[in-house]
This record gives structure tokens, C-alpha cells and sequence, in this order.
């Protein structure tokens, strides 16, 4: 069944499709031959309302908002102008500029295939016009593109993270029956991992890999200067701190807002999403007409106390008296949501007015929804799978690796490398992870406990990452391949990522050996699993 879905994806078909339709096929293969009940495909229904249902997955729509509108507001262009310029002279320095940009663009937009279309357009040129490798210029567009899977927010991580809570719990379910099946009643699930654990845990790996990038390009310019030449100074535009700050602090803020409300336990995901969503309206209505826009400015500081009264404040409202401190901070928190509405209004008068908020919904609408239907497609693969006996089968030959826990997940994450070679990171994460995420986490490792599920998600969110990379189907390739000169050719783009893919490895090993580094930060804010 599953060689079934891989074959027929390799064809081209749509890939929600493919996973639906092999389901049912196998499905009525296996009623034929009496080894299917069909009642696991009524639960079909009721999968497809938790999906709608999940508050979790409302972040998707509104990450996929909020970094569409920030790609039509030329946020991108004019950070890449700005880095370029100010690291520009230093041997490699465009492409330290590159890396840097593409880590702010990853934390603020988390969409790969806008990160790479306008690095690769406004970048990409530049670099070759001043001499640089074009293996070199087109490997780094297309990894730094790519650090919007695993720095946060990320949609990849909002969804595998559901998927991996959802992984956990089950795990812990079976864990505890076996347990009582003993006459052991002291067993006790662990606490529920969520998104924002996730988020906590990929932010320390996602800095490491950013800077092993910028250290590689330091490298190349040691040991190849001819590779990444220096660039000459612009001095009829001059760069200014005034003009960095205007190019940063808009992004940056944004990324506090959205990722630091999220750490600070301020908002959910989902909350802090809305707050992104919002955050990109006031900014996309600023830069597109830079007049006196002195209400959106209010606005802005005006959604920044919401945050920071929110996080100071302790609303006790119930049906007791409220203290008296606290109606003066919901009379506050009143005021600035007027304020807040009344400058997104200015806001989207002018996106509206630039004929730009059609084409932001649009394409938030089609990714969505592409997302989704995916979703719904992959669980009834899933329930076909499970009923035909598949769950099992991956369970005993996980059990059976030699290595115990260690080596299962060493042939859990070469399988997800092989299949992103061909795959989609949504098809693996649909598929691939509900099969074997709880199989791992109840595993027992060598120090006698059970594997960590945001060390397993980090793992795997680093391994989803190469997928974009990797030929023959890397879709940052297929990108960069679209919006490239016709002198670059496609044997330099794929040279070119052979050593991105290589640190990603390397930051694989890493995480492996220092589990720490995904797991230190959860533990410090939540007290992380």
C-alpha cells in the first residue's frame, strides 16, 4: 500500500488525491480478500471534524496570511538591499547578508517558496554580476530560503507539532494500560507537549544552523576568495544607521511580538498567529504608502501594550467583584483595541487601494487549502493502513531493530532522508510520522527513560528541511530554478547544495549527541518534555 502511494506520487498525481484513492482501493482490496473491516473508513467523518475542529491548525491560515502579505509589502527587498550594502565589501559578506536575511525572513514568514523567489530575483543577480560562484550564490539562496521550516514560527512545525502531541498522548495511553496490565498504578502520563514546546525547542537548533551557514561562507571566502568576491561601496547610497534600523526593526519587532509572546506564555500559537496576522496588515498599510501614517503608528504601539499588559496583567474575571486594578487595566486594554482597529482599518484602506489584499487572500485561501485537503486525504490512508494491520507491522519492525530505541530511530530518520528525495515534507509529516512517532516514544532509551518528543520532532523538522534540497524533487531547486538567469545552470544549483545538505547532517549528528540543544529551552520555560 505503501510502495502504492509512492509510485503513484512519483506520476504526478495531486497528491491528496493519491493518498485518498490508494486508501480506498486497498480498502475494497482488502474487504475482497476478508482481512478489512470498512468500519474503519466511517471514522472518516469524525477524523475530518477534529481536523476543522483543532484550534491548533487556525495557525495555519494565519502564518500563511501573515507571511504573504509581509512578501507583497517589500519587506524582503528592501532587507536584502540593506544587508547587502552593509556586509557587502567583506569577502562573502553578500552571502553572510543572504543567510541573515533568509533567518529573519524564516521568523517572520516561514514560507519557503516566497523566502526563495525574491532572494533568488533581487539576489541572486547581484551576486554573479560581482563575481560569486554560482554554485555558491545558488546554494546559499536556496538553504537560507529554507530555515523558514525550522525557525519559528514555522508552519511545518505547527503541524508536525500537532502531530507529535497527538503521537505523545497515544503513546503515553499504551504505555499507562501496559503498566496497569501489570498491577503498576503509580505510572503516570507525562505532560501534553504543544506547539509552542516545539517552537521553544527548534529555536536554539535553527540560530546553530544559521550561523554554521554564515561560518561556512567565511570559509569559502578564506580558502576560495575568488569565490565570493568582495563587492565596491555605493557611494551615491550611502548606508546609514538610520536606514538599517528602518530595513530591521519592523521584522525584528514583528518577530518579538509574534515568537516572543508564544515563549513568554503570553499567547498560544494559534493567538500569537492572529497577533502576526494583524501585526503584518499595520506593516504591509506602512510600506506601502510611507506618507504621515501617524494612525498606524499609534496602532503599532498600541498592539505592543496589548502584549506587554497582557503579560504584566492577571485578569481575574469572574463572576465575583473584579479588583479595582484590574478594571483600570481592562479600561487600558479597551482603549488601545480602539486605537489597534482603527489604524488596521487605515491599514487595510491603503493594502486594499495598492490592489494587493485580493491577491494576499487568494493565495492564503489556495495554500490552506491545499494544506488541509492534503490532510483529510493522508487520515484516511491512515485509517486504511491501520485497519489493514500496517500500525503493527511498523511496530514490530521498529521493536526489532538492533539498538533498541537508538536504532529505530536511525532507520525512522534515513527513511524520512530517502523519502525527501521524492516527497513532500506535508506527505511525510501526514503519513510517515502518525505511523511511527508513537511507536519511538515508547521506546525505552539506554538510561531507562522514554525518548523526548521535542528532541523527536526537532529531529525530524531538521530532516524534513533537507526534502526542500534534495534532488531530484528539492522544491527550493525547483524555485530557484524558475527565477534563475539562463546562465546559471541547473548542474550548479544542485553542486551547490550538496554542502548545505551536508551541515544539515551535521546538525542531525549534533542533535543526536546533544540533545540539549532542542530540549534545554522547553525545560528552562515550561518545564518541557
Amino acid at each position: 500500500m505503501f510502495g502504492a502511494a509512492v509510485v503513484l506520487l512519483l506520476s504526478g498525481f495531486p497528491v491528496a488525491f493519491t493518498l485518498a484513492g490508494t486508501g480506498l482501493i486497498f480498502a475494497f482490496l482488502g474487504m475482497s480478500f476478508g482481512v478489512f473491516d470498512f468500519a474503519f473508513v466511517n471514522a472518516l467523518p469524525q477524523r475530518i471534524y477534529g481536523t476543522m475542529t483543532n484550534e491548533v491548525l487556525v495557525a495555519v491560515p494565519l502564518f500563511v496570511f501573515m507571511g504573504v502579505m509581509l512578501e507583497r509589502s517589500r519587506v524582503a527587498e528592501e532587507l536584502l538591499q540593506t544587508m547587502g550594502q552593509l556586509f557587502g565589501p567583506l569577502h562573502g559578506g553578500l552571502g553572510i547578508a543572504v543567510c541573515i536575511v533568509g533567518a529573519l525572513l524564516a521568523a517572520s514568514t516561514g514560507i519557503v517558496g516566497a523566502t526563495v523567489v525574491t532572494m533568488g530575483l533581487l539576489s541572486l543577480p547581484t551576486m554573479l554580476r560581482y563575481g560569486y560562484s554560482p554554485a555558491l550564490a545558488s546554494g546559499t539562496i536556496a538553504a537560507s530560503g529554507t530555515l523558514g521550516q525550522i525557525i519559528p514560527p514555522s508552519i511545518v512545525l505547527v503541524i508536525l507539532g500537532d502531530q507529535i502531541s497527538n503521537a505523545y498522548q497515544e503513546s503515553q495511553r499504551v504505555l499507562q494500560e501496559q503498566a496497569w496490565a501489570t498491577g503498576d498504578y503509580s505510572f503516570a502520563p507525562g505532560p501534553p507537549v504543544s506547539v509552542g514546546d516545539l517552537f521553544a525547542g527548534a529555536l536554539v537548533p535553527g540560530i546553530v544552523l544559521v550561523l554554521c551557514y554564515m561560518l561556512y561562507m567565511v570559509f569559502v571566502a578564506f580558502v576560495r576568495p575568488s569565490a565570493a568576491p568582495p563587492i565596491p561601496r555605493d557611494d551615491s547610497d550611502p548606508i546609514t544607521f538610520q536606514r538599517i534600523i528602518h530595513a530591521l526593526v519592523p521584522p525584528i519587532g514583528l518577530i518579538v511580538a509574534v515568537l516572543g509572546s508564544i515563549l513568554a506564555g503570553i499567547a498560544t500559537p494559534t493567538e500569537a498567529a492572529a497577533v502576526g496576522g494583524v501585526g503584518a496588515m499595520l506593516l504591509a498599510g506602512y510600506r506601502l504608502d510611507e506618507g504621515r501614517p501617524y494612525l498606524i503608528y499609534a496602532a503599532v504601539f498600541a498592539l505592543i501594550g496589548l502584549l506587554v499588559l497582557t503579560g504584566m496583567m492577571d485578569l481575574r474575571v469572574s463572576r465575583s467583584v473584579i479588583p479595582e486594578g484590574d478594571m483600570i487595566g481592562i479600561y487600558a486594554a479597551l482603549v488601545l483595541l480602539v486605537i489597534v482597529v482603527l489604524g488596521l482599518v487605515m491599514a487595510l484602506y491603503r493594502i486594499a487601494q495598492a490592489r494587493v489584499l485580493t491577491s494576499v487572500i487568494r493565495s492564503t485561501a489556495q495554500i490552506t487549502s491545499m494544506v488541509f485537503v492534503i490532510l483529510i486525504g493522508a487520515a484516511l490512508f491512515s485509517l486504511v493502513f491501520r485497519g489493514l494491520g500496517g500500525d503493527e507491522l511498523v511496530r514490530e519492525a521498529l521493536e526489532g531493530m538492533p539498538g533498541g530505541a537508538l536504532g529505530a530511530m536511525i532507520a525512522v530518520m534515513l527513511i524520512m532522508f530517502v523519502l525527501g528525495f521524492f516527497l513532500d515534507f506535508l506527505e511525510i509529516v501526514f503519513v510517515v510520522v502518525p505511523l511511527v512517532a508513537p511507536v519511538l516514544l515508547m521506546l525505552e532509551m539506554p538510561d531507562g527513560s522514554t525518548m523526548s518528543p521535542v528532541w523527536l520532532g526537532v529531529m525530524m523538522a531538521v530532516n524534513l528541511q533537507t526534502s526542500f534540497l534534495t534532488p531530484p524533487f528539492g522544491f527550493a531547486l525547483f524555485y530557484l530554478r524558475g527565477v534563475a538567469p539562463p546562465e546559471v545552470k541547473t548542474t550548479s544549483i544542485y553542486l551547490g547544495i550538496i554542502p548545505f545538505v551536508l551541515i544539515q547532517i551535521l546538525m542531525l549528528v549534533a542533535l543526536w549527541h546533544v540533545p540539549q540543544l532542542a530540549t534545554w529551552l522547553p525545560e528552562l520555560m515550561y518545564g518541557g518534555t
